[in-house]
Protein backbone atom coordinates (compact mmCIF):
# COMPACT_ATOMS: atom_id res chain seq x y z
CA UNK A 1 0.00 0.00 0.00
CA UNK A 2 1.21 3.60 -1.01
CA UNK A 3 -0.11 6.22 0.68
CA UNK A 4 -0.74 9.16 -1.80
CA UNK A 5 0.34 11.09 0.83
CA UNK A 6 3.71 10.65 0.60
CA UNK A 7 4.29 11.74 -3.01
CA UNK A 8 4.88 15.34 -2.67
CA UNK A 9 4.78 15.61 0.44
CA UNK A 10 4.30 19.17 1.81
CA UNK A 11 6.93 20.68 4.27
CA UNK A 12 3.62 20.98 7.26
CA UNK A 13 1.86 18.39 7.52
CA UNK A 14 -1.22 18.96 9.67
CA UNK A 15 -3.11 15.46 10.86
CA UNK A 16 -6.55 16.57 12.90
CA UNK A 17 -9.67 14.31 13.29
CA UNK A 18 -12.55 13.45 15.91
CA UNK A 19 -10.65 11.81 19.19
CA UNK A 20 -9.65 8.43 18.24
CA UNK A 21 -9.60 8.23 14.66
CA UNK A 22 -6.12 7.32 14.81
CA UNK A 23 -4.46 10.75 14.22
CA UNK A 24 -1.22 9.91 16.39
CA UNK A 25 -0.19 6.35 15.14
CA UNK A 26 -1.11 7.96 11.13
CA UNK A 27 1.04 11.19 11.72
CA UNK A 28 3.92 9.23 13.38
CA UNK A 29 3.98 6.23 10.87
CA UNK A 30 3.89 9.32 8.16
CA UNK A 31 6.82 10.70 9.73
CA UNK A 32 8.48 7.26 9.72
CA UNK A 33 8.11 6.76 6.39
CA UNK A 34 9.20 10.02 5.14
CA UNK A 35 12.12 9.49 7.53
CA UNK A 36 13.07 6.30 5.71
CA UNK A 37 13.05 8.31 2.81
CA UNK A 38 15.80 10.07 3.75
CA UNK A 39 14.23 13.33 4.51
CA UNK A 40 15.06 15.04 7.85
CA UNK A 41 11.62 14.79 9.88
CA UNK A 42 10.24 16.50 12.99
CA UNK A 43 7.41 14.96 14.43
CA UNK A 44 5.34 17.41 17.10
CA UNK A 45 2.53 16.73 19.06
CA UNK A 46 0.31 19.61 20.21
CA UNK A 47 -1.82 17.70 21.91
CA UNK A 48 -1.59 18.16 26.09
CA UNK A 49 -2.61 14.05 26.83
CA UNK A 50 -0.10 12.83 23.90
CA UNK A 51 0.84 9.06 23.98
CA UNK A 52 3.80 9.40 21.62
CA UNK A 53 6.05 8.64 24.42
CA UNK A 54 4.91 4.98 24.44
CA UNK A 55 4.28 4.69 20.76
CA UNK A 56 7.92 5.39 20.24
CA UNK A 57 9.49 4.62 22.77
CA UNK A 58 10.91 7.51 23.44
CA UNK A 59 10.65 10.55 26.29
CA UNK A 60 8.72 13.49 25.44
CA UNK A 61 10.12 17.13 25.92
CA UNK A 62 9.70 20.32 24.55
CA UNK A 63 13.09 19.84 22.70
CA UNK A 64 13.43 18.08 19.42
CA UNK A 65 14.61 14.39 20.76
CA UNK A 66 16.15 11.62 18.13
CA UNK A 67 14.35 8.74 17.63
CA UNK A 68 16.34 5.52 17.90
CA UNK A 69 15.82 3.24 15.05
CA UNK A 70 14.19 5.87 12.74
CA UNK A 71 17.35 8.29 11.57
CA UNK A 72 16.60 12.03 10.53
CA UNK A 73 13.62 11.42 12.54
CA UNK A 74 12.88 13.70 16.15
CA UNK A 75 10.36 14.08 18.01
CA UNK A 76 8.91 16.75 19.96
CA UNK A 77 6.07 17.65 22.67
CA UNK A 78 5.09 20.98 23.16
CA UNK A 79 4.57 21.13 26.65
CA UNK A 80 2.18 23.77 28.23
CA UNK A 81 3.60 24.24 31.34
CA UNK A 82 7.47 24.25 29.92
CA UNK A 83 5.99 26.81 27.04
CA UNK A 84 4.69 28.93 29.60
CA UNK A 85 7.56 29.57 32.23
CA UNK A 86 9.67 29.93 28.78
CA UNK A 87 7.17 32.44 27.51
CA UNK A 88 7.07 34.52 30.76
CA UNK A 89 10.64 35.16 30.81
CA UNK A 90 11.28 35.78 27.19
CA UNK A 91 8.55 38.67 27.79
CA UNK A 92 10.39 39.74 30.55
CA UNK A 93 13.66 39.35 28.81
CA UNK A 94 12.00 41.99 26.28
CA UNK A 95 11.13 44.89 29.14
CA UNK A 96 12.54 48.24 29.30
CA UNK A 97 16.08 47.97 31.27
CA UNK A 98 14.16 50.91 33.91
CA UNK A 99 11.02 48.55 34.47
CA UNK A 100 10.70 48.90 38.05
CA UNK A 101 10.34 45.25 39.97
CA UNK A 102 7.27 45.82 40.90
CA UNK A 103 6.22 46.44 37.16
CA UNK A 104 7.97 42.77 36.36
CA UNK A 105 5.91 41.37 39.41
CA UNK A 106 2.55 43.01 37.80
CA UNK A 107 3.37 41.35 34.55
CA UNK A 108 4.87 38.24 35.86
CA UNK A 109 1.05 38.16 37.25
CA UNK A 110 -0.79 39.09 34.12
CA UNK A 111 0.93 36.05 32.45
CA UNK A 112 -0.72 33.76 35.28
CA UNK A 113 -3.88 33.92 33.91
CA UNK A 114 -6.23 30.83 33.11
CA UNK A 115 -5.35 31.51 29.25
CA UNK A 116 -1.56 31.66 30.23
CA UNK A 117 -0.94 27.97 29.37
CA UNK A 118 -2.59 27.90 25.79
CA UNK A 119 -0.92 31.33 24.71
CA UNK A 120 2.82 29.92 25.30
CA UNK A 121 1.73 26.55 23.51
CA UNK A 122 0.44 28.48 20.68
CA UNK A 123 3.15 30.59 20.99
CA UNK A 124 6.06 27.34 20.28
CA UNK A 125 3.37 26.61 17.64
CA UNK A 126 3.87 29.61 15.71
CA UNK A 127 7.11 29.76 15.99
CA UNK A 128 7.54 25.99 14.23
CA UNK A 129 5.75 28.11 11.69
CA UNK A 130 8.02 30.56 11.35
CA UNK A 131 11.06 29.38 11.36
CA UNK A 132 12.27 27.55 14.21
CA UNK A 133 12.21 24.59 12.73
CA UNK A 134 14.28 25.18 9.90
CA UNK A 135 16.98 21.82 10.14
CA UNK A 136 14.00 20.04 9.00
CA UNK A 137 12.70 19.29 5.67
CA UNK A 138 9.41 18.19 6.97
CA UNK A 139 7.37 18.96 10.05
CA UNK A 140 4.60 16.72 10.94
CA UNK A 141 2.14 17.68 13.41
CA UNK A 142 0.08 15.33 15.51
CA UNK A 143 -3.01 17.45 16.89
CA UNK A 144 -5.43 17.37 19.75
CA UNK A 145 -8.82 16.12 18.64
CA UNK A 146 -11.13 18.47 16.41
CA UNK A 147 -12.32 21.23 18.65
CA UNK A 148 -8.99 22.22 20.50
CA UNK A 149 -6.91 22.04 17.12
CA UNK A 150 -9.81 24.30 15.58
CA UNK A 151 -9.11 26.56 18.39
CA UNK A 152 -5.03 26.46 17.80
CA UNK A 153 -5.62 27.26 14.09
CA UNK A 154 -7.89 30.17 14.20
CA UNK A 155 -5.18 31.67 16.89
CA UNK A 156 -2.92 33.02 14.12
CA UNK A 157 -5.52 35.22 13.07
CA UNK A 158 -7.29 35.36 15.78
CA UNK A 159 -3.92 37.36 17.34
CA UNK A 160 -2.59 38.86 14.22
CA UNK A 161 -5.75 40.97 14.17
CA UNK A 162 -5.86 41.80 17.42
CA UNK A 163 -2.67 43.26 17.91
CA UNK A 164 -2.48 45.10 14.74
CA UNK A 165 -2.75 48.58 15.37
CA UNK A 166 -2.74 48.02 18.96
CA UNK A 167 -0.13 48.98 21.36
CA UNK A 168 -1.40 49.70 24.33
CA UNK A 169 -2.61 48.23 27.61
CA UNK A 170 -1.85 44.67 28.34
CA UNK A 171 -3.06 41.60 27.61
CA UNK A 172 -2.07 37.67 28.82
CA UNK A 173 0.66 38.13 26.69
CA UNK A 174 1.80 41.18 28.32
CA UNK A 175 2.13 44.23 27.77
CA UNK A 176 1.28 45.14 23.73
CA UNK A 177 4.04 47.80 23.23
CA UNK A 178 6.70 44.97 23.33
CA UNK A 179 4.80 42.30 21.40
CA UNK A 180 5.54 43.93 17.88
CA UNK A 181 8.15 40.81 17.18
CA UNK A 182 5.49 38.29 17.92
CA UNK A 183 3.04 40.22 16.00
CA UNK A 184 5.34 39.62 12.94
CA UNK A 185 5.89 35.56 14.26
CA UNK A 186 2.00 35.65 14.36
CA UNK A 187 1.51 36.80 10.47
CA UNK A 188 4.09 34.76 9.19
CA UNK A 189 2.15 32.00 10.93
CA UNK A 190 -0.80 33.04 9.24
CA UNK A 191 0.53 32.91 6.20
CA UNK A 192 2.61 29.47 5.89
CA UNK A 193 -0.92 28.38 7.06
CA UNK A 194 -2.28 29.47 4.38
CA UNK A 195 0.36 28.65 1.56
CA UNK A 196 -0.85 25.41 -0.55
CA UNK A 197 2.67 24.90 -1.25
CA UNK A 198 4.02 24.41 2.47
CA UNK A 199 0.46 23.43 3.99
CA UNK A 200 -1.44 20.26 3.98
CA UNK A 201 -4.39 19.69 6.23
CA UNK A 202 -4.74 15.84 6.94
CA UNK A 203 -8.51 15.11 8.09
CA UNK A 204 -8.14 11.51 9.46
CA UNK A 205 -11.57 9.78 9.52
CA UNK A 206 -13.17 6.08 10.60
CA UNK A 207 -15.71 4.41 8.14
CA UNK A 208 -18.18 6.56 11.14
CA UNK A 209 -20.95 8.63 10.50
CA UNK A 210 -19.95 10.71 13.38
CA UNK A 211 -16.57 11.11 12.07
CA UNK A 212 -16.81 11.71 8.66
CA UNK A 213 -19.43 14.21 9.72
CA UNK A 214 -16.94 15.54 12.20
CA UNK A 215 -14.37 15.97 9.18
CA UNK A 216 -16.85 17.25 7.03
CA UNK A 217 -17.36 19.91 9.97
CA UNK A 218 -13.98 20.72 9.88
CA UNK A 219 -12.74 20.98 6.22
CA UNK A 220 -15.50 23.74 5.74
CA UNK A 221 -14.23 25.30 8.79
CA UNK A 222 -10.75 25.02 8.13
CA UNK A 223 -11.31 26.87 4.69
CA UNK A 224 -13.14 29.80 6.45
CA UNK A 225 -9.58 29.92 8.47
CA UNK A 226 -7.87 29.95 4.82
CA UNK A 227 -6.45 26.63 4.78
CA UNK A 228 -7.85 24.90 1.78
CA UNK A 229 -5.32 22.30 1.00
CA UNK A 230 -6.55 19.42 2.57
CA UNK A 231 -7.00 15.92 1.86
CA UNK A 232 -8.78 12.69 3.33
CA UNK A 233 -7.02 9.02 4.84
CA UNK A 234 -9.83 6.88 5.68
CA UNK A 235 -8.35 4.82 8.70
CA UNK A 236 -9.59 1.32 9.99
CA UNK A 237 -11.43 -0.28 6.96
CA UNK A 238 -12.81 -3.59 8.07
CA UNK A 239 -13.49 -6.09 5.10
CA UNK A 240 -15.59 -9.03 6.90
CA UNK A 241 -13.96 -12.28 6.24
CA UNK A 242 -16.43 -14.36 8.25
CA UNK A 243 -20.55 -13.78 6.34
CA UNK A 244 -21.61 -15.96 9.00
CA UNK A 245 -20.52 -13.59 11.79
CA UNK A 246 -23.36 -11.17 12.73
CA UNK A 247 -20.56 -8.93 14.36
CA UNK A 248 -18.35 -8.77 11.81
CA UNK A 249 -20.80 -8.35 9.20
CA UNK A 250 -22.40 -5.35 11.33
CA UNK A 251 -19.20 -3.61 11.26
CA UNK A 252 -18.54 -3.70 7.72
CA UNK A 253 -22.13 -3.06 6.74
CA UNK A 254 -21.42 0.17 9.16
CA UNK A 255 -18.56 1.40 7.35
CA UNK A 256 -19.59 1.21 4.00
CA UNK A 257 -23.24 2.97 5.06
CA UNK A 258 -20.82 5.90 6.03
CA UNK A 259 -19.11 6.14 3.29
CA UNK A 260 -21.53 5.94 0.60
CA UNK A 261 -23.15 8.65 2.81
CA UNK A 262 -19.68 10.74 2.74
CA UNK A 263 -20.50 14.37 1.53
CA UNK A 264 -19.45 15.85 -1.59
CA UNK A 265 -16.89 18.22 0.22
CA UNK A 266 -15.64 15.13 1.39
CA UNK A 267 -15.55 13.04 -1.39
CA UNK A 268 -13.79 15.73 -3.59
CA UNK A 269 -10.60 15.52 -1.31
CA UNK A 270 -7.62 13.05 -2.55
CA UNK A 271 -8.28 10.16 -0.38
CA UNK A 272 -5.64 7.56 0.88
CA UNK A 273 -7.35 4.28 2.76
CA UNK A 274 -6.08 2.65 5.21
CA UNK A 275 -7.24 -0.91 6.44
CA UNK A 276 -8.08 -2.49 10.03
CA UNK A 277 -4.80 -3.60 11.24
CA UNK A 278 -4.61 -6.95 13.78
CA UNK A 279 -2.23 -5.07 15.82
CA UNK A 280 -1.97 -2.03 18.22
CA UNK A 281 0.20 0.73 16.70
CA UNK A 282 2.77 0.61 19.71
CA UNK A 283 6.29 0.43 18.40
CA UNK A 284 8.56 0.92 15.31
CA UNK A 285 7.91 -2.72 13.71
CA UNK A 286 3.93 -2.10 14.40
CA UNK A 287 4.03 1.55 12.82
CA UNK A 288 5.87 0.59 10.15
CA UNK A 289 3.63 -1.78 9.42
CA UNK A 290 0.99 0.41 9.42
CA UNK A 291 1.39 1.83 6.21
CA UNK A 292 3.07 -1.10 4.17
CA UNK A 293 1.53 -3.77 2.16
CA UNK A 294 1.34 -6.20 5.00
CA UNK A 295 -1.45 -8.03 4.53
CA UNK A 296 -4.84 -6.63 6.83
CA UNK A 297 -5.46 -10.35 8.27
CA UNK A 298 -3.50 -12.23 11.23
CA UNK A 299 -1.69 -14.95 10.00
CA UNK A 300 -1.96 -16.94 12.97
CA UNK A 301 -5.95 -18.22 13.93
CA UNK A 302 -7.24 -17.22 17.24
CA UNK A 303 -6.74 -19.26 20.68
CA UNK A 304 -9.56 -20.65 21.78
CA UNK A 305 -11.33 -19.02 24.63
CA UNK A 306 -9.83 -16.09 23.11
CA UNK A 307 -12.82 -13.87 23.31
CA UNK A 308 -13.62 -14.57 27.40
CA UNK A 309 -13.21 -11.85 29.50
CA UNK A 310 -13.07 -11.18 33.47
CA UNK A 311 -16.85 -10.34 34.48
CA UNK A 312 -18.06 -6.96 34.41
CA UNK A 313 -21.29 -5.23 35.83
CA UNK A 314 -23.28 -3.23 32.86
CA UNK A 315 -23.66 0.37 32.72
CA UNK A 316 -27.45 0.19 34.26
CA UNK A 317 -25.51 -0.99 37.51
CA UNK A 318 -23.69 2.44 37.69
CA UNK A 319 -26.34 4.42 36.76
CA UNK A 320 -28.22 2.50 40.29
CA UNK A 321 -25.38 3.34 42.29
CA UNK A 322 -25.26 7.04 40.91
CA UNK A 323 -29.53 7.59 41.30
CA UNK A 324 -29.13 6.17 45.51
CA UNK A 325 -28.95 10.56 46.09
CA UNK A 326 -30.68 13.50 45.63
CA UNK A 327 -28.26 15.05 43.58
CA UNK A 328 -24.62 15.12 42.78
CA UNK A 329 -22.37 16.51 39.65
CA UNK A 330 -20.87 13.35 37.37
CA UNK A 331 -17.90 14.43 35.24
CA UNK A 332 -17.32 11.82 32.49
CA UNK A 333 -13.66 11.95 31.20
CA UNK A 334 -11.37 10.65 28.97
CA UNK A 335 -9.16 10.16 25.74
CA UNK A 336 -10.94 11.73 22.35
CA UNK A 337 -12.76 8.84 20.66
CA UNK A 338 -14.01 7.00 23.81
CA UNK A 339 -17.38 7.68 23.62
CA UNK A 340 -17.65 9.65 26.34
CA UNK A 341 -20.81 11.99 24.78
CA UNK A 342 -22.21 8.61 24.32
CA UNK A 343 -21.48 7.00 27.93
CA UNK A 344 -22.45 10.82 29.26
CA UNK A 345 -26.15 10.96 27.72
CA UNK A 346 -27.10 7.03 28.63
CA UNK A 347 -25.98 8.01 32.59
CA UNK A 348 -27.97 11.30 32.20
CA UNK A 349 -30.64 9.29 30.34
CA UNK A 350 -30.93 6.13 33.20
CA UNK A 351 -31.32 8.90 35.71
CA UNK A 352 -34.24 10.45 34.48
CA UNK A 353 -35.70 7.26 33.79
CA UNK A 354 -35.24 6.49 37.67
CA UNK A 355 -37.48 9.78 38.32
CA UNK A 356 -34.37 12.28 38.55
CA UNK A 357 -34.38 15.74 37.18
CA UNK A 358 -30.85 15.70 34.87
CA UNK A 359 -29.02 18.72 33.47
CA UNK A 360 -26.90 17.69 30.54
CA UNK A 361 -24.21 19.45 29.25
CA UNK A 362 -20.24 19.17 27.61
CA UNK A 363 -17.12 21.08 27.86
CA UNK A 364 -16.18 20.54 24.06
CA UNK A 365 -16.30 22.58 21.32
CA UNK A 366 -16.86 19.64 19.20
CA UNK A 367 -19.36 17.57 21.05
CA UNK A 368 -23.23 17.68 19.68
CA UNK A 369 -25.29 16.10 22.46
CA UNK A 370 -28.43 17.05 21.13
CA UNK A 371 -27.29 14.18 17.97
CA UNK A 372 -26.56 11.92 20.14
CA UNK A 373 -29.42 12.38 22.64
CA UNK A 374 -32.11 13.82 20.63
CA UNK A 375 -34.43 16.42 22.48
CA UNK A 376 -37.74 16.95 24.42
CA UNK A 377 -37.06 14.05 27.48
CA UNK A 378 -39.09 14.94 30.03
CA UNK A 379 -37.12 16.15 33.66
CA UNK A 380 -33.57 16.46 31.41
CA UNK A 381 -32.28 19.60 30.48
CA UNK A 382 -29.74 19.56 27.32
CA UNK A 383 -27.26 21.95 26.88
CA UNK A 384 -23.18 23.14 26.22
CA UNK A 385 -20.76 25.77 27.38
CA UNK A 386 -20.57 27.67 24.03
CA UNK A 387 -17.69 29.37 23.83
CA UNK A 388 -18.77 32.51 21.67
CA UNK A 389 -21.74 32.58 23.68
CA UNK A 390 -20.47 32.40 26.97
CA UNK A 391 -17.03 35.13 25.71
CA UNK A 392 -20.29 37.98 24.69
CA UNK A 393 -21.55 37.06 28.30
CA UNK A 394 -18.49 37.45 30.13
CA UNK A 395 -17.79 40.72 27.92
CA UNK A 396 -20.90 41.96 28.83
CA UNK A 397 -20.85 41.54 32.82
CA UNK A 398 -16.88 43.12 32.69
CA UNK A 399 -18.25 45.99 31.04
CA UNK A 400 -21.02 46.43 33.33
CA UNK A 401 -18.98 46.08 36.22
CA UNK A 402 -16.27 48.13 35.58
CA UNK A 403 -17.14 51.17 32.83
CA UNK A 404 -19.18 53.56 35.56
CA UNK A 405 -16.39 56.11 36.28
CA UNK A 406 -14.47 55.09 33.33
CA UNK A 407 -14.21 58.09 30.37
CA UNK A 408 -14.80 57.09 26.99
CA UNK A 409 -11.34 56.57 26.18
CA UNK A 410 -10.93 54.73 28.80
CA UNK A 411 -14.08 52.29 27.92
CA UNK A 412 -12.75 51.88 24.94
CA UNK A 413 -9.26 50.98 25.96
CA UNK A 414 -11.11 48.26 27.98
CA UNK A 415 -13.45 46.72 25.47
CA UNK A 416 -10.49 46.43 23.43
CA UNK A 417 -8.78 44.87 25.87
CA UNK A 418 -11.74 42.04 26.31
CA UNK A 419 -11.49 41.48 22.64
CA UNK A 420 -7.86 39.87 23.11
CA UNK A 421 -8.45 35.65 22.37
CA UNK A 422 -7.64 34.80 25.82
CA UNK A 423 -10.84 36.47 27.44
CA UNK A 424 -12.57 33.03 25.57
CA UNK A 425 -10.85 30.91 28.00
CA UNK A 426 -11.84 32.70 31.09
CA UNK A 427 -15.35 33.22 29.77
CA UNK A 428 -15.70 29.05 29.37
CA UNK A 429 -14.12 28.76 32.71
CA UNK A 430 -16.54 31.06 34.21
CA UNK A 431 -19.12 28.94 33.12
CA UNK A 432 -18.14 25.99 33.71
CA UNK A 433 -17.60 27.25 37.38
CA UNK A 434 -21.42 27.67 37.39
CA UNK A 435 -22.48 24.55 35.93
CA UNK A 436 -20.09 22.70 38.65
CA UNK A 437 -22.49 24.81 41.24
CA UNK A 438 -25.74 23.40 39.93
CA UNK A 439 -25.23 20.11 41.24
CA UNK A 440 -25.48 21.39 45.36
CA UNK A 441 -29.67 20.72 44.31
CA UNK A 442 -29.45 18.65 41.52
CA UNK A 443 -27.96 16.40 39.09
CA UNK A 444 -25.81 17.55 37.01
CA UNK A 445 -23.81 15.09 33.98
CA UNK A 446 -20.79 16.79 32.02
CA UNK A 447 -19.26 15.62 29.38
CA UNK A 448 -16.45 16.91 28.74
CA UNK A 449 -13.45 17.60 25.85
CA UNK A 450 -10.91 15.34 25.43
CA UNK A 451 -8.50 15.10 27.80
CA UNK A 452 -5.64 17.06 26.60
CA UNK A 453 -8.18 20.36 26.53
CA UNK A 454 -10.28 19.10 30.22
CA UNK A 455 -6.49 18.90 31.65
CA UNK A 456 -6.18 22.80 30.80
CA UNK A 457 -9.58 23.23 32.32
CA UNK A 458 -8.59 21.67 35.45
CA UNK A 459 -5.33 23.97 35.36
CA UNK A 460 -7.67 26.62 35.21
CA UNK A 461 -9.83 25.40 37.94
CA UNK A 462 -6.71 24.62 40.53
CA UNK A 463 -5.15 28.53 39.38
CA UNK A 464 -8.71 29.91 40.79
CA UNK A 465 -8.32 28.01 43.80
CA UNK A 466 -5.13 29.04 44.76
CA UNK A 467 -5.87 32.84 43.58
CA UNK A 468 -8.37 32.45 45.93
CA UNK A 469 -6.53 31.26 48.77
CA UNK A 470 -4.11 34.18 48.70
CA UNK A 471 -7.14 36.37 48.66
CA UNK A 472 -8.60 34.94 52.03
CA UNK A 473 -5.49 34.47 53.41
CA UNK A 474 -5.36 35.57 57.10
CA UNK A 475 -9.42 36.54 57.33
CA UNK A 476 -10.70 35.15 60.12
CA UNK A 477 -14.01 33.42 59.76
CA UNK A 478 -13.63 33.89 56.20
CA UNK A 479 -16.17 30.88 54.38
CA UNK A 480 -15.49 30.08 50.88
CA UNK A 481 -15.85 27.09 48.32
CA UNK A 482 -13.91 27.04 44.97
CA UNK A 483 -14.97 24.53 42.10
CA UNK A 484 -11.61 22.57 42.51
CA UNK A 485 -13.04 21.88 46.54
CA UNK A 486 -16.04 20.70 45.05
CA UNK A 487 -14.26 18.25 42.68
CA UNK A 488 -12.34 17.04 45.30
CA UNK A 489 -15.35 16.21 47.10
CA UNK A 490 -16.79 12.64 46.58
CA UNK A 491 -20.22 12.93 47.88
CA UNK A 492 -20.30 15.86 45.47
CA UNK A 493 -18.52 15.27 42.40
CA UNK A 494 -17.83 11.42 40.65
CA UNK A 495 -15.49 11.06 37.85
CA UNK A 496 -15.99 8.40 35.36
CA UNK A 497 -13.46 7.58 32.82
CA UNK A 498 -14.40 6.14 29.61
CA UNK A 499 -11.64 4.57 27.68
CA UNK A 500 -11.74 1.46 24.82
CA UNK A 501 -10.03 -1.95 25.30
CA UNK A 502 -6.98 -0.70 23.83
CA UNK A 503 -3.19 0.15 25.22
CA UNK A 504 -3.46 3.79 23.89
CA UNK A 505 -6.91 4.61 25.64
CA UNK A 506 -5.81 3.08 28.33
CA UNK A 507 -2.53 4.16 29.15
CA UNK A 508 -4.53 7.60 28.98
CA UNK A 509 -6.99 6.86 30.90
CA UNK A 510 -4.57 5.83 33.56
CA UNK A 511 -2.55 9.52 33.20
CA UNK A 512 -5.58 11.52 33.37
CA UNK A 513 -6.49 9.23 36.82
CA UNK A 514 -2.35 10.37 37.85
CA UNK A 515 -2.90 14.08 37.12
CA UNK A 516 -6.52 13.78 38.95
CA UNK A 517 -5.31 12.42 42.21
CA UNK A 518 -2.49 14.99 42.39
CA UNK A 519 -4.90 17.31 42.16
CA UNK A 520 -6.82 15.35 44.75
CA UNK A 521 -9.74 14.36 42.68
CA UNK A 522 -10.25 10.61 42.92
CA UNK A 523 -11.98 8.89 40.00
CA UNK A 524 -15.16 6.97 40.80
CA UNK A 525 -15.19 4.66 38.27
CA UNK A 526 -13.88 3.42 34.72
CA UNK A 527 -16.21 2.73 31.88
CA UNK A 528 -15.13 0.10 29.09
CA UNK A 529 -16.69 0.99 25.91
CA UNK A 530 -17.26 -0.43 22.73
CA UNK A 531 -16.09 -4.24 23.83
CA UNK A 532 -15.74 -6.85 21.31
CA UNK A 533 -14.81 -9.44 23.64
CA UNK A 534 -18.45 -8.63 25.20
CA UNK A 535 -20.10 -8.55 21.80
CA UNK A 536 -18.72 -11.46 20.94
CA UNK A 537 -17.03 -12.48 17.54
CA UNK A 538 -15.36 -15.30 15.67
CA UNK A 539 -14.10 -13.13 13.16
CA UNK A 540 -10.26 -14.09 12.17
CA UNK A 541 -9.14 -9.86 12.28
CA UNK A 542 -11.31 -8.89 14.71
CA UNK A 543 -10.93 -12.08 17.11
CA UNK A 544 -6.94 -11.27 16.90
CA UNK A 545 -7.47 -8.13 18.11
CA UNK A 546 -9.49 -9.63 21.29
CA UNK A 547 -6.21 -10.95 22.48
CA UNK A 548 -5.00 -7.66 23.58
CA UNK A 549 -8.50 -6.53 23.82
CA UNK A 550 -8.25 -9.25 27.13
CA UNK A 551 -4.67 -7.57 28.26
CA UNK A 552 -6.22 -4.49 28.96
CA UNK A 553 -9.13 -5.32 30.55
CA UNK A 554 -7.24 -7.61 32.80
CA UNK A 555 -4.28 -4.66 33.34
CA UNK A 556 -7.97 -2.63 34.39
CA UNK A 557 -8.45 -5.32 36.80
CA UNK A 558 -5.23 -5.39 38.23
CA UNK A 559 -5.31 -1.84 40.33
CA UNK A 560 -6.15 0.74 37.73
CA UNK A 561 -9.86 1.00 38.34
CA UNK A 562 -11.90 0.63 41.67
CA UNK A 563 -15.10 0.22 39.65
CA UNK A 564 -15.12 -1.27 36.07
CA UNK A 565 -18.63 -1.42 33.95
CA UNK A 566 -17.97 -2.52 30.63
CA UNK A 567 -20.38 -1.72 27.48
CA UNK A 568 -20.65 -3.93 24.48
CA UNK A 569 -20.06 -2.98 21.05
CA UNK A 570 -23.46 -2.63 19.37
CA UNK A 571 -24.11 -3.19 15.93
CA UNK A 572 -26.03 0.16 15.63
CA UNK A 573 -24.86 3.56 16.85
CA UNK A 574 -26.21 4.09 20.07
CA UNK A 575 -28.04 7.37 18.82
CA UNK A 576 -31.45 8.56 20.29
CA UNK A 577 -33.96 7.50 23.33
CA UNK A 578 -33.82 3.92 22.43
CA UNK A 579 -30.88 2.87 21.34
CA UNK A 580 -29.27 4.77 24.48
CA UNK A 581 -31.23 2.96 26.73
CA UNK A 582 -30.76 -0.58 24.80
CA UNK A 583 -27.21 0.61 26.13
CA UNK A 584 -28.00 0.43 29.65
CA UNK A 585 -28.48 -3.28 29.34
CA UNK A 586 -28.26 -6.29 31.59
CA UNK A 587 -25.59 -6.77 33.77
CA UNK A 588 -22.78 -8.64 31.43
CA UNK A 589 -20.93 -11.28 31.58
CA UNK A 590 -19.30 -12.03 28.36
CA UNK A 591 -18.30 -15.67 27.34
CA UNK A 592 -17.44 -17.43 24.07
CA UNK A 593 -20.05 -17.15 21.86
Amino acid sequence: MTMKLLSGATRYLFFTGKGGVGKTSLSTATAIALADAGQRVLLVSTDAASNLDEMLGVPLSNQATPVPGVPGLSVLNIDPDAAAESYRQRVQDRMAPDTTDAERATVREQLSGACTTEIAAFDEFSGLLAGTADGFDHVVFDTAPTGHTLRLLSLPKAWSGFLHGNDRGASCLGPHSGLKMQEARFNTALSTLSDAGQTTVVLVTRPDHGAIGEAARTSDELRTLGLGNQRLVINGLFRATDPGDPVAAAIEALGRQALRDMPDSLRALAQDVVPLRAFDTVGLPALRALMSDAPALPVQPPRSGADRAPPADCLATLVDELAAGDRGLIMVMGKGGVGKTTIAAALALGLVQRGKSVHLSTTDPAAHLTATLGTGVPGLKVDRIDPAAETRRYVDKIMAARSPGLDEQERALLLEDLRSPCTEEVAVFHAFSRIVGEARSAFVVLDTAPTGHSLLLMDATGAYHRQTLREYEGRTGAHFVTPLMRLQDASYTRIILVTLPEVTPVSQAAALQDDLRRAQIEPHAWVVNKSIVAAGTRDPLLSARLDGERAQMARIAAGLARRTYVVPWVTEAPVGVAALSALLGAPTRPTAA
